[in-house]
């Protein structure tokens, strides 16, 4: 049998909507217990309130680190009111139950984003007594009901003044979300300990705060569920973050091609465009305008291009928008920092897919491709932690093996592919003319494959094109395939690399090592 809610005991730390909850409990004849800030927040608004020292007995000491750790307390939470030993415990040392334990926690990652926050200020954030309950009331939900939300108020309230208890199945919901909540802080204090010590190595374990932001239609197949989640301290721009502004629900699969576009964009520091099918460009580009770096990846492979996720670094405009309105291109989707008034109102008018297609605004894309951070990868039973591959190659560090050195328009074109190679899925092999991806080989188990077929798909193209690749090519067959090609850029470290240079040097090819692979598996 559901208990009657005769106590509540608040202790919170965000007030939002606090008051008018409280005012609805004591309405509904709760009796409210609190102590600290909590306390003269509900005298401020004229909420009766028993002080918990009054009833512990027991004052708040230690600059009011030691408040609600009493067995007054703890045990009015705990106690089992179909457990004749803890009733009569209860009843022997003056405890009385609480049915509704309202609380939510220090503000201890507000606190620790402050850019000037000391050491000892996040020590301090750190609650204690707030979790403690959180749990307890959490693990004796058959009784208790917890609140850490101030989004639960609703249902809560609506529930007591109706019934004046809580049901079983809201209980065990909201000790669900309680147990994730500490847990969430937890974690984000032991994230503040190993970044704060400047730790080098990889953390001893990990430990995810991410929060559901939507479940999706599928996942990356209709039979497959999915969801999306945000990192709370991820600040910078993302395709989780970004707002969209039109379209259908973004998939599993748009949201991988999104975030794979931005990343490309986010590469370069000219206007740039990457135009993305199954996580792989089939094109993209970097120019003087946003409308002709647009142009140039939608014509890198434009059968492939049908149907594809774009990505650009500056507004889209009324130029680029022009464009990709004309009869015949389709796109997905499209992830800019911003669209001009009039781009948005010929991207969602004109083109026969406009009711449909995904439009995202992102905010600022910075040219940051050394900004470190961690790429995780779940396996069965585990994971892999990795430093994301996103340093620039030091070109001090590049060298011309072969007798015939690159032109200056070649390193323009050769610097463009190797920024691009590295978010091709290996083995990987891309051509490039004019700063444009002319062709593309991605994922196959050969590397003489992804020449071939990067050379198919530039065609006439190929000829003066610069091919770059993700890693060292092990025979010459890799550079003898690549018809028409006019240069190469690769790391190198093969045995067999003088090999490899004789062929480029009898075919008269410039070849750069550059001593860095780049495999994205």
């Amino acid at each position: 049998m559901d208990p009657q809610v005769k106590r509540a005991l608040i202790s919170v730390s965000d007030k939002m909507g606090l008051a008018d909850f409280a005012k609805g409990l004591a309405a509904a004849g709760v009796r409210i217990f609190s102590t600290g800030g909590t306390k003269r927040h509900l005298e401020a608004n004229n909420i009766p309130v028993t002080d918990v020292t009054d009833y512990t007995g027991f004052p708040e000491m230690m600059s009011g680190r030691l408040k609600t750790l009493h067995p007054k307390v703890h045990g009015g939470i705990l106690c089992r009111r179909d457990d004749e030993s803890d009733m009569r415990s209860a009843e022997e040392y003056g405890i009385e139950p609480f049915e509704l334990v309202v609380v939510n926690l220090y503000p201890f990652e507000a606190t620790v984003a402050k850019a000037d926050v000391t050491d000892a200020e996040a020590v301090e954030n750190i609650d204690i007594g707030g979790p403690t309950m959180v749990r307890a009331a959490a693990k004796n939900h058959k009784f208790v009901g917890v609140v850490t939300n101030p989004s639960q108020y609703a249902p809560v309230l609506e529930q007591i003044q109706q019934n004046g208890v809580l049901t079983l199945q809201l209980r065990r919901s909201l000790a669900r979300d309680a147990f994730a909540h500490t847990a969430a802080y937890d974690a984000a204090i032991a994230r503040y300990f190993a970044e704060h010590d400047g730790a080098a190595t990889f953390p001893e374990t990990i430990s995810s705060t991410m929060k559901r932001v939507s479940e999706l239609r599928y996942g990356e197949n209709p039979h497959q569920r999915a969801a999306l989640y945000i990192d709370p301290k991820h600040k910078d721009v993302s395709a989780v973050s970004a707002r969209q502004l039109n379209g259908k629900e973004l998939s599993y699969n748009n949201y991988l091609d999104l975030d794979a576009a931005l990343t490309m964009c986010r590469s370069f520091e000219r206007p740039a465009a990457a135009v993305l099918k199954h996580n792989n460009p089939c094109g993209a580009a970097v120019a003087d305008s946003i409308e002709e770096a647009v142009r140039k990846g939608m014509e890198g492979d434009p059968l492939s291009a049908f149907g594809s996720i774009i990505g650009v670094n500056r507004e889209l405009d009324e130029a680029a928008a022009n464009y990709l309105a004309q009869p015949g291109l389709f796109v997905e989707a499209i992830i800019a920092p911003s669209f001009s008034p009039k781009a948005f109102e010929i991207l969602t008018t004109i083109p026969k897919w406009h009711v449909n297609v995904r439009l995202l605004e992102c905010g600022g894309v910075k040219f940051e491709p050394s900004k470190p951070c961690w790429v995780a990868r779940p396996l069965t039973g585990g994971a892999l932690l990795q430093d994301a591959d996103v340093d620039v190659d030091p070109e001090e560090d590049w060298r011309v093996v072969t007798d015939k050195a690159p032109t200056e328009e070649q390193m323009k074109d050769l610097r463009f592919a190797w920024a691009m190679v590295r978010h091709v899925k290996s083995n990987a092999i891309v051509l490039a003319k004019n700063e444009m991806l002319v062709g593309v080989g991605a994922g196959q188990m050969s590397r003489v494959d992804s020449v071939e077929i990067s050379v198919k798909k530039a065609g006439d193209r190929a000829n003066g094109a610069v091919l770059a690749s993700d890693a060292f090519f092990p025979f010459a067959d890799g550079v003898q395939a690549a018809k028409g090609v006019a240069a190469v850029i690769q790391p190198g470290g093969s045995k067999r690399d003088q090999e490899v240079i004789d062929a480029c040097n009898e075919l008269g090819l410039p070849m750069i090592f550059t001593g860095r692979r780049h495999f994205r598996h």
